[in-house]
């Protein structure tokens, strides 16, 4: 006798038996009772959930003979055989609009919808599975009819892409009654699963229908059939051994082996364990899911070691070993690195996959290690042997730092393999004198003393190191440089100088002694003696003008430009440039 598979043998044969989807069963045999059956549903969700399940049996009840007061069909009347067995009914009727899509298709369906059903009291039901593959001409067509459709007539469409009907023909969704369908959870799944094997007289362990229901992915029909091809393999008792061989998944052991050359960075044994992966048969892309898994459940464990109940006690045991060598950090980066490969579908496009496993293997065997910020601190403070740096009268940064620090991390990308930066000694470089407080550009003495120039030459000329003073930097006034390159210094005599810059907000803080005094202790290297400052004005409003005005600031701004760098003036005057702000 012909083996019937299981995904068809098990199939549900009431609103009752249907798991994970009452949302829509119950509400479609509510609208049986009550007399409140829409002429057109929309049956959305990935495969294996029930959607054509549920279009059958909504045509089960609603053409049954000896429907019970629950709106449950009796499901052995021959009427209910004929349509859960999808053999040839008069009133239900089940099309496949993959080869039957066309505009002709949908007129062909529009003038047989015109005819009364079979017998009084009973519903012509048409079911149109992958609705999505008709055409937009085939939707068009079938607009009128979906919005006035004769009496005692419904349509079904069941698809698993609704957003290509979004796209082709809109008008259809409020035509129907949408109802979405979920993947069906692990326990659903595993649950099925053992009450199957339990009318078949068979037995199994938790971990071999855990991995059964993890490959399905959410769909009971795919989980039948896998549970159907592991039982054509063992003839009866199923152990996860007997499973992996089946889906040609990779054992546990080989992650637990990617994890140690991960961990310890042996990059070189990449290429020696893909080349055994393949030489052994196995499927490169179903080790790339493993290898996602893996990360996923270690992350899992790494985080929350108390929360992995729903891991085999085994495999939780394994991974538990295995976490002390990775931080969460680095586990998050390379779960990140490793799902980005499928993102971009590249791995299952490519014609030879062993290299991008590969390279994926190496790019995560050289990934640097997350390091906590104060112990990144405390290794460039500790010198060779273990000591502070010289003069190391306050705290050291791996001890004072460590409070302020304290529970900051950062992906700095720092190996931790790579050898500690060392600090240099009293002896190679000579502490410098600290500038005056409040003197001078506070930067300056966070430099160390290697980078500070030597003392500068006197000069005799007060605009002469007035520029030197301003190009070296270190003691100008913090957000003045700029607006002091505008002023025109003379030298009065008697140890006094003119200083005359623009008009503008930055004049007002000329005027403060603090910064004032910052520049005549700036001045005096420069210039070998110390000085009287005479802050002035230039560009002088004229007696019978009010204020200055905008053209007369934008000309002095230009003249003081010019005498920065004098080929801006020729530029200016060749190509006929004004300034703007």
């Amino acid at each position: 006798m012909a083996h019937t598979a299981l995904a068809r043998r098990y199939r549900p044969r009431s609103f009752a038996d249907v798991s994970a989807q009452a949302h829509v069963s119950e509400t479609l045999r509510k609208a049986v009772t009550g007399n409140r059956v829409g002429h057109a549903y929309l049956f959305c969700g990935p495969r294996g959930v029930g959607k054509t399940t549920l279009a059958r049996m909504l045509a089960m009840a609603l053409n049954c003979p000896n429907r019970d007061e629950t709106g449950e069909p009796c499901g052995t009347c021959d009427s209910c055989q004929r349509i859960w067995g999808g053999n040839t009914a008069l009133d239900v009727v089940e099309i496949d609009a993959a080869s039957n899509r066309g505009v002709d298709d949908a007129r062909d369906l529009r003038e047989r919808a015109m005819y009364a059903p079979s017998g009084e009291g009973r519903f012509k039901v048409y079911i149109v599975d992958e609705a999505h593959m008709l055409t937009r001409e085939a939707w068009n067509a079938l607009l009128k009819i979906l919005e006035e459709p004769p009496p005692r007539v419904i349509f079904v469409f069941a698809t698993t892409e609704p957003q290509k009907i979004q796209q082709m023909a809109a008008p259809i969704l409020s035509r129907c009654q949408r109802f979405d369908f979920k993947r069906f959870g692990m326990t659903d799944i595993v649950a099925r699963l053992a009450a199957v094997l339990e009318q078949e007289g068979s037995s199994a362990s938790e971990e071999a229908l855990r991995i059964v229901a993890r490959k399905a992915d959410g769909g009971m029909r795919d989980a039948l059939s896998l549970l159907d091809q592991v039982l054509a393999l063992t003839g009866g008792e199923v152990d996860s051994e007997s499973v992996r061989r089946v889906l040609g998944l990779v054992e546990e052991e080989r992650y637990l082996d990617v994890l140690d050359i991960l961990s310890e960075g042996r990059h070189g044994e990449v290429f020696t364990f893909v080349a055994s992966l393949v030489d052994e048969g196995y499927d490169l892309v179903e080790f790339y899911h493993g290898l996602l898994d893996t990360f996923r459940d270690l992350l899992r464990v790494r985080l929350a070691p108390g929360g992995s109940e729903t891991l085999p006690e085994g495999v939780a045991a394994d991974l538990a070993a295995k976490a002390g060598g990775f931080e969460p950090g680095d586990l998050v980066r390379m779960l990140t690195a490793t799902g980005e490969l499928e993102a971009q579908g590249t791995l299952r496009k490519s014609v030879n996959p062993r290299i991008l496993i590969e390279m994926l293997l190496l790019r995560l065997s050289y990934m640097d290690k997350t390091v906590q910020l104060e112990e990144l601190l405390g290794m460039l403070g500790q010198g060779s042997g273990g000591k502070t740096p010289a003069g190391g009268g306050g705290p050291s940064p791996s001890t004072g730092s460590t409070e302020a620090t304290r529970g900051v991390s950062g992906a700095l990308g720092a190996d931790s393999r790579r050898p500690k930066p060392q600090a240099k000694s009293s002896s190679e470089a000579p502490a410098a004198p600290r500038p005056p407080k409040g003197q001078g550009d506070p930067r300056a003495a966070t430099e160390p003393p290697e980078s500070r120039a030597a003392a500068p030459q006197p000069s005799s000329s007060a605009s002469e190191a007035w520029s030197r003073w301003l190009d070296d930097g270190h003691t100008v006034p913090g957000g003045l440089s700029a607006f002091l390159r505008t002023a025109t210094v003379k030298d009065l005599g008697d140890g006094a100088i003119s200083v005359s810059p623009l008009p503008g907000p930055a004049a007002e803080r000329l005027q403060e002694p603090g910064v004032q005094n910052a520049i005549r202790e700036g001045l005096r290297p420069f210039l070998g003696r110390s000085v009287t400052l005479r802050m002035g004005a230039v560009a002088a409003a004229p007696p019978s003008a009010s204020r200055v005005t905008e053209s007369e600031v934008r000309h002095d701004t230009l003249k003081a430009l010019f005498r920065q760098e004098p080929r801006l003036k020729r530029a200016v005057e060749e190509l006929d440039l004004e300034l703007m702000d």
